[in-house]
C-alpha cells in the first residue's frame, strides 16, 4: 500500500507537532509518522519523578496551549499529556505506531518505508529529536555482570534499583537530579563529575531563565564557525524543576552525602579508572557560571536595573580539589551504574548523503544539502533557545516558510 503527500514529518513530539501547526496554517498537506504514541519519549523514556527544569512559560508551543501556572514546573508525565491535547487541538494528521525503516530518493520524490507501507513525499522533515540513543562508553561492556547498568531512559525510580550503592556517571542536569533522588531514597550515591554548568535557580531575585531570555542570551543565533558536534554536546545547567524549582550544584549534593569523584575513564574488571583532577572539572564549571553571571550583570547594568545585589551567587563552594584515580566498585558497595552521559543520534534508516563524519545531520539552520530534506528539534539548530521547548516552536515557525518556498519552486520547475 502506498500513500502520497507533500510533506512527511518523522516524529510527533514537540518539534513535529509545532511544525504541523505551521504547515496547516499555510494549507500544506502533510503527515506525521510516529513510532509510538504522540510524544512517545515523554511517555516511555522519562522517570516518574522528573520535572522539567525550565518554567512552564518556556514549555509551551505556538497556538492553543493554555497555561494556568506560567512560573511553575510541570512533570514529564504532564508534558506528555499536554502534547496529546495539543495534537488534538491542532488536528495534527498523526499516524501512530508507524516506525520508519527507510528514507531514500526515488524518481525525484522521497520514498519512506514505515509501518509496513510506502510513503511518497516531495519534502521530508526529520523531527526525531536529540535524545535518541544514550551515549554509553564502549568499555562499559567489560564491567562485571553482577553490576547492574542502566541509562536514564530506562530508570523508573530508586526503589526499582538493586540494594546497595549507586554510581552515577555524568553531572549535568540529568546526573545531578538522579543523584539527589537516589541519595534521598537511602542508597549511597557516588557521582563521577564531568563537564557541567553550576547555575543559580534565581539571580538577584529573578528566575534565571527570565533573565537569560530578557538579556537576549537564549535568542542568540547559532555561531557560523561552531563545530556541530560541539554544539550537540554542550552541558545542561545543574537545575531541577522538582520542589518548585531549585539549583542542584555539587555543593548541595555533597552536603546531603553524595560522594564526588572525577570523570570515569575506563575499567579494569570491577575497578574504574578515574581522572584524579576532580578540581579541574569543578573549576571549569565555576568559570562557566561566572561567565553566565557576567552576561546577566552586564545586561542588568545596561538596562539600569534596580534589582537587589546578589554577592553570594559569585562565591565558589568548598569542594574537593582532587579525587581518587581508582574506584573499586565492590569495595565501595556499588551494585548499580547509571550512565547519565548524554545522547547520540543514529540514522540507520536514512539513505541520503547528509551525515557528517560523526554521524550527525549536517544542516544550515535545519536545511540540509539534500533538496527537500529538513531537520527540526536539535540543539542550537537556529539559535540557543533551540535546545528548549519554546525555542523548538520558534524554529518550526521559521522553518515552515522555507519548506513552503521549496515546494513552490518544485511546482514551478515541474510546470
Amino acid at each position: 500500500m502506498s500513500t502520497a503527500t507533500s510533506v512527511l514529518i518523522l516524529g510527533a513530539g514537540q518539534a513535529g507537532l509545532a511544525l504541523s501547526r505551521a504547515l496547516s496554517h499555510r494549507g500544506i498537506d502533510h503527515v506525521l509518522l510516529e513510532r509510538g504514541r504522540v510524544g512517545e519519549r515523554w511517555h516511555s523514556e522519562r522517570w516518574p519523578g522528573l520535572h522539567l527544569l525550565t518554567p512552564n512559560w518556556m514549555n509551551r508551543l505556538p497556538g492553543p496551549w493554555p497555561e494556568a501556572e506560567p512560573d511553575g514546573f510541570m512533570s514529564a508525565a504532564e508534558f506528555a499529556a499536554r502534547l496529546e491535547r495539543y495534537s488534538a487541538a491542532i488536528s495534527a494528521p498523526v499516524v501512530t505506531g508507524c516506525e520508519v525503516q527507510s528514507v531514500a530518493r526515488e524518481n525525484g520524490r522521497f520514498r519512506v518505508v514505515a509501518g509496513g507501507r510506502q510513503w511518497f513525499a516531495r519534502a521530508v522533515v526529520i523531527a526525531t529529536g536529540a535524545c535518541d540513543r544514550p551515549a554509553v562508553p564502549a568499555w562499559a561492556s567489560t564491567l562485571p555482570k553482577k553490576i547492574t547498568q542502566i541509562v536514564p531512559t530506562r530508570y523508573r525510580g530508586a526503589e526499582r534499583l538493586p540494594e546497595g550503592g549507586v554510581l552515577i556517571v555524568g553531572a549535568s542536569a540529568t546526573g545531578v537530579q538522579l543523584a539527589a533522588e537516589i541519595q534521598g531514597s537511602g542508597r549511597p550515591v557516588t557521582l563521577a563529575v564531568g563537564r557541567h554548568v553550576r547555575a543559580p535557580r534565581r539571580y538577584r531575585g529573578r528566575e534565571v531563565f527570565e533573565l537569560l531570555s530578557q538579556s537576549g542570551f537564549l535568542g542568540s543565533p547559532r555561531p557560523a564557525d561552531a563545530h556541530p558536534a560541539h554544539l550537540m554536546t554542550l552541558p545542561s545547567l545543574q537545575l531541577t524543576g522538582s520542589g518548585g524549582g531549585e539549583a542542584l550544584g555539587l555543593d548541595r549534593l555533597q552536603a546531603v552525602g553524595v560522594h564526588l569523584v572525577g570523570r570515569a575513564l575506563g575499567a579494569e574488571g570491577g575497578v574504574l579508572r578515574l581522572d584524579p583532577a576532580l578540581g579541574a572539572e569543578i573549576a571549569a564549571g565555576e568559570r562557566r557560571r561566572r561567565k553566565l553571571l557576567t552576561l546577566l550583570e552586564t545586561y542588568l547594568a545596561e538596562t539600569g536595573s534596580a534589582l537587589p545585589d546578589d554577592p553570594g551567587a559569585w562565591h565558589a563552594p568548598d569542594l574537593p580539589h582532587a579525587g581518587p584515580d581508582r574506584l573499586d566498585l565492590t569495595a565501595r558497595g556499588i551494585r548499580t551504574i547509571v550512565w547519565a552521559t548524554g545522547f547520540r543520534r543514529a540514522y540507520p534508516w536514512l539513505h541520503l548523503p547528509v551525515l557528517g563524519a560523526a554521524g550527525e545531520l549536517e544542516t544550515d539552520r535545519g536545511v540540509t544539502a539534500e533538496p527537500g530534506l529538513y531537520a527540526l528539534g536539535l540543539p542550537f539548530l537556529r539559535h540557543r533557545a533551540s535546545a528548549f521547548i519554546h525555542g523548538v516552536g520558534r524554529d518550526a515557525e521559521e522553518l515552515a516558510p522555507h519548506i513552503a518556498a521549496g515546494l513552490r519552486r518544485g511546482i514551478s520547475r515541474a510546470a
